[in-house]
């Protein structure tokens, strides 16, 4: 079977499977697309597409154009830029993988106290010599704003709570029971804005939630307040929250999300001292790369011998 790997940037995907043995033909795709013309060039002749969730969308242009395509394997439970639709009516099996959740809400704290504690600024400053020059902020008796209180949000809660916050949560299905049981107060989406010190988005990416947040409801923030993206970029307005930076309206932001990614080298976001930008490095975990490319692996050679794992529907 001819496989296509894509979105590995790193180039690590062969390093975290047993894929000497999956008797398949490997080609890896480290750089990303620049559209679907280019897409479709590429990927034609493949017959198994894994991809990493999110990134190469695999749309119905794509999908009807690649004709020798039997199988899409994507990291996660979900995909949204899979057209399953498309993919059901040419009979390609889409599968998906296991992915650990722990990781993005664990980096959501470093970014927390990247920014409370300036370490962007300071980390420089050491290796120009300099020595003590920010002040920073402490945690504990502020409030920590939580949009989306699932998996990810709840485990940030907990930290939290370790760290002595005070722990609100906003979303559209959000029960007041549900926040009750995990010690959490419930607000209304304005409260959330108005009364968080930091203010971190843990929901999917749907039509629902893109654009979310926009220039009228950061504006609200507090002067003092950081806002945390670690979920997917345009639930942002990206231009609205460069603006707010720009006019730092608040304290600043700490983003690992982007609505391009790779994010472009000349982008407005990299030239903002008070942002602290990261890679898209929540899910980049040794244990997360075993387990997504372990379980692509063993998706195909399930595949091969007629059997069906871990199927999208």
């Amino acid at each position: 079977m001819k496989v296509a790997i894509l979105d590995d940037y790193q180039n690590i995907a062969q390093y975290f499977a047993d894929w000497e043995n999956s008797n398949c033909d490997i080609k890896v795709f480290n750089q990303p697309f620049e559209n679907e013309d280019q897409i479709i060039e590429n990927l034609k002749g493949f017959e198994a597409l894994l991809l990493m969730r999110e990134r190469t969308p695999m749309t119905r242009k794509i999908i009807e154009s690649c004709s020798k395509l039997k199988i899409i394997c994507t990291g996660g439970m979900r995909n949204k830029s899979i057209d399953l639709q498309a993919a059901k009516e040419k009979n390609i099996k889409v599968c998906g993988t296991e992915m650990n959740v722990n990781p993005t809400a664990e980096l959501t704290w470093a970014l927390i106290l990247g920014l409370a504690r300036n370490i962007r600024q300071e980390t420089e400053n050491m290796f120009q010599g300099y020595w003590q020059t920010t002040i920073g902020t402490e945690l504990k008796g502020k409030v920590l704003g939580l949009a989306g209180l699932g998996k990810q949000g709840t485990q940030v809660a907990n930290i939290g709570k370790a760290f002595g916050m005070e722990v609100i949560a906003w979303s559209e299905n959000l029960k007041m029971a549900d926040a009750e049981s995990k010690g959490v107060l419930a607000v209304s989406k304005d409260d959330l804005i108005e009364r968080s010190d930091i203010l971190s988005i843990h929901l999917v990416l749907s039509e629902r939630t893109t654009n979310l947040f926009k220039y009228e409801d950061l504006s609200k923030m507090k002067s003092t307040s950081y806002i945390i993206n670690t979920s997917r970029g345009p639930i942002i307005n990206e231009n609205d929250l460069i603006k707010i930076l720009e006019e730092e309206k608040i304290a600043g932001a700490g983003l690992d999300v982007y609505d391009i990614e790779p994010l472009p080298e000349n982008h407005k976001l990299r030239f903002l001292q008070n942002a602290l930008l990261l890679p898209h490095l929540g899910y980049v975990t040794k244990e997360n790369y075993f387990t997504m490319y372990s379980q692509m692996a063993e998706n195909l050679k399930e595949f091969m011998s007629g059997n069906i794992l871990r199927e999208l529907k």
